[in-house]
């Protein structure tokens, strides 16, 4: 440790702290744009100059290393008069155009302006004009003028998102942030570069010019998508949700969301939300009240009860839902005596779990791994977040190894980072890929290998870099977990993990992937699962916010299996599923409604509505109990939500208690070569249905490319 004095307070920091690392921990503020915690020290904005003793002039806080016994003022004349000098040029060719700007109002270039900005201007010449910039759907460059070049955005490309998309070209006054050749701005984090800017240069193009920032109500909320479980800060204006930015959370999102986590948001406004109950009457949707709605349903099931049986029905939910939905989805088909619920429906495998399949370890500690093997994920498009993590290990050293299918998904271009070791082959052969690796590290320990493999080359630099380093992961991914061989992939997973010291875990694919599980909405008996329910043994189906065609395994086909039932109930928030529903039933998306997620490490979160239902869309928790209200079923006497969550155990803390987390497999690893297909994955802007609807994502690349594929596969299926 070193001691300083700062502004007269002794401050104690660790060796190799900066001066404003100091002035952090001593809680006194330094004004600064170019410095940001997460970002590398870049000393090119000057705002931080202080006045320390000895020194012929003023320092950059930001980029001296303290030194014992330094005595540091931030705040005398020296100091002031610096960082006044400093505020005069930055300001000299600033359009100071903050009535129009969409920053106005929590911009830092306007805050510390009036602290330490002059009353006038000594400046008289014409001020410099930059040329407007296009660089996608999501960010506008339109007033690059006011860019003051800290370069945050430039370096948070680098260095958070891996993807270098902006630089800085010319010198001097002719200097300009700007991608090159005519690119765009394509990152998947690419949103927190408008957080950073200290300055209105960087703006939300979805945002642009609908709210001033002091007209908004903040409000928490989590994000539904993805298994990071996200904080986010929603923000409000006329029960209208405006925007959506990261509520800083160390151990799981740090300060940064996803591009899908902040723009999504844009689906909740859009035409395609359904706002009252509509039934099906001779091939023609009708808008009747919640009544008529839920009584048609309600006759139908036990009407279809009497009939078919009980077996003949099923609910299919999806991964997003809340655990509330969950808990309530579950008890409703099992209080009318079927055993058939499952949110799989993108699994090719079946196969009942000991406890909830999660992460194996915290999503903060993904950032200090030594060696990680990440099997069947397209980790940067899939977990943003995650990748993110694990690029900020191989910045300190940590070897990624990978297995997977096509270089797009497993190459140091494609997750936006350095793969030490890539191993490529068709998803049917990854698990004797895996094999050859668990044989290699058998080798090498001189133990009996699980399965019969081969020590190729590549399987040894795999083992390799496993059997070094001390903190280490193997990670099965989206298409690993809905893969046909899913149980012996863990299996072998697990033996490898047990051989190297390394945990064992799913990333998990939606935002309540492991909260599903806990609350029991998976077939416990000889109820049919969510591959046998959409080929067509049903004769009544509920669909909870999903869409079979786009989120289940069976993609084209649900639609006809779906066709053959007798009865379809589609319970979401916009007008999905009309070809081959009977009833619509308009839900509350996530900002509509309270619930509770639980991320992939098994951390549980509630949150509260933020707006208003829209129209006559109610929260799927109360749409549920009223329905099982009218089919007679005893124990639905909820007044909230809470009541709800209070009937499953095991979520009422923070965190799941461990003995229901549990990744464990006794499955017998049998190498097959038949061929079984790809395993159904979804893009990174198709995940769900909010993310389908949003416009400014549908723009982006990523949405490109994946229509595009999707046209070449159906070309070829044709």
């Amino acid at each position: 440790m070193v001691e300083i004095e700062l502004d007269g307070q002794k401050v104690e920091v660790l060796e190799g702290s900066t001066v404003m690392h100091a002035a952090e921990k001593a809680g006194s503020y330094i004004p600064h744009f170019c410095y940001h915690k997460k970002l590398s020290i870049a000393a090119n904005c000057r705002m931080c100059l202080v006045d320390i003793e000895k020194a012929p002039k003023p320092m950059p806080a930001c980029a001296t290393p303290v030194t014992q016994g330094m005595i540091v003022r931030t705040k005398n004349d020296k100091a002031i008069k610096a960082q006044k000098g400093v505020m005069e040029f930055l300001l000299i060719n600033h359009p100071l155009d903050c009535p129009i700007c969409d920053q106005g109002g929590e911009c830092q270039l306007q805050d510390l302006a009036v602290g330490y900005g002059g009353s006038e201007s000594r400046y008289e010449e014409e001020k410099r004009v930059v040329p407007v910039k296009d660089v996608g759907p999501l960010i506008s460059m339109q007033e690059m003028s006011r860019c003051i070049h800290c370069t945050r955005c430039v370096r948070f490309g680098q260095e958070v998102a891996g993807v270098m998309e902006l630089g800085m070209s010319h010198r001097g006054e002719h200097a300009e942030i700007e991608t090159f050749v005519g690119m765009s701005v394509d990152s998947e984090l690419s949103g927190n570069m408008i957080d950073i800017c200290p300055v209105g240069a960087l703006t939300s193009k979805p945002f642009r010019y609908s709210a001033r920032t002091w007209e908004l109500s903040r409000r928490k909320s989590v994000s539904p998508h993805d298994s990071t479980g996200a904080n986010l800060i929603v923000q409000v204006k006329n029960n209208k949700v405006m925007r959506v930015v990261p509520l800083e959370n160390e151990d799981i999102n740090e300060c940064w969301i996803a591009d899908r986590d902040r723009f999504s948001y844009e689906a909740l406004n859009s035409d395609e939300r359904l706002t009252s109950p509509m039934l099906k009457q001779g091939g023609e949707w009708k808008t009747v009240d919640w009544q008529t709605a839920l009584e048609y349903v309600a006759n139908g099931l036990k009407q279809i009860r009497t009939d078919h049986g009980a077996d003949s029905i099923g609910t299919l939910a999806s991964p997003h839902s809340t655990l509330e939905e969950f808990h309530l989805a579950a008890s409703l088909m099992r209080g009318l005596g079927s055993d058939n619920i499952d949110y799989r429906l993108r699994n090719a495998e079946f196969v009942a779990a000991p406890g909830a399949r999660w992460l194996g370890t915290t999503i903060a500690s993904l950032s200090q791994l030594q060696r990680v093997l990440v099997v069947g994920s397209n980790l940067r498009k899939d977990h943003p977040l995650f990748a993110q993590r694990i690029r900020q290990a191989v910045r300190k050293g940590c070897a990624v190894s990978a297995i997977n299918s096509v270089v797009e998904l497993a190459g140091a271009e494609a997750w936006a980072m350095p793969v030490a070791n890539t191993l490529l082959s068709a998803p049917e052969s990854w698990l004797q890929s895996l094999a050859d690796v668990a044989a290699a590290i058998a080798l090498d320990k001189g133990v009996t290998a699980p399965a019969a493999g081969q020590a190729t080359d590549a399987a040894k630099a795999i083992a390799k870099s496993l059997l070094g380093g001390d903190r280490k992961a193997i990670l099965l991914g989206n298409a690993a977990a809905h893969h046909a061989n899913a149980s012996s992939l863990l299996a072998l997973a697990n033996w490898i993990g047990a051989q190297t010291g390394a945990t064992v875990g799913y990333l998990t694919e939606a935002a309540n992937t492991v909260g599903a599980q806990l609350a029991g909405a998976v077939p416990k008996g000889k109820g049919l699962d969510a591959g046998q329910m959409l080929a067509g043994k049903l004769k009544a189906v509920l669909l909870l916010n999903n869409e079979p065609e786009f989120d289940s395994a069976a993609g084209a086909e649900a639609r006809a299996s779906l066709n053959s039932a007798q009865m379809v109930v589609t319970l979401s928030p916009f007008k999905a599923n009309m070809g081959f529903s009977d009833v619509l039933l308009p839900i509350a998306p996530f900002t509509e409604t309270p619930g509770t997620f639980v991320n992939a490490e098994g951390r549980v979160q509630g949150f509260h509505a933020v707006v208003k239902p829209l129209g006559e869309t109610r929260p799927a928790w109360k749409v549920l109990r009223v329905l099982a209200n009218l089919l007679d079923l005893p124990g639905f006497d909820f007044e909230s939500s809470q009541d709800v969550l209070r009937q499953i155990p095991g979520v009422d803390a923070a965190q799941v208690p461990a003995d229901r987390l549990n990744n464990a497999s006794d499955a017998a690893v049998t190498l097959s070569k038949e061929s079984r297909g790809i395993p159904a994955v979804a893009s990174i802007y198709q995940l769900d249905g909010l993310v389908r609807r949003a416009t400014s994502l549908q723009l982006t690349a990523d949405a490109r490319h994946a229509a595009n594929r999707s046209a070449d596969v159906e070309e070829v299926a044709a």
